[in-house]
């Protein structure tokens, strides 16, 4: 992942200009990487290690995604229009 994909989560979906860690963050960097190995997989098919490290990512999503659900159902809903996620 380029550090311009990173810094430009960071700008979108940050609190305070200090805010590195938030949910919301974390989720915009792996939706991003999720979405360059679902591109990567329309070319290398039977890359099985990466089709394993994509379904971790999705993992690890689902359960930022259901912390923020329970925490803050109202940036929740945000996040999930900005990023065009199902659901």
């Amino acid at each position: 992942m380029s550090f311009e994909t990173i810094r430009h989560a960071l700008k979108e979906f940050q609190r305070n200009p200090k805010d590195t860690g938030s949910p919301e963050v974390q989720i915009a960097i792996i939706t991003n990487r999720i979405n360059r190995l679902t591109e990567h997989f329309k070319t290398h098919q039977h890359d099985s290690e990466s089709r394993r490290g994509l379904t971790r990512l999705v993992s690890q999503r689902r359960k930022l995604l259901d912390y923020l659900q329970h925490v803050n159902p109202s940036q929740y809903q945000t996040l999930i229009e900005k990023l065009d996620l199902r659901r």
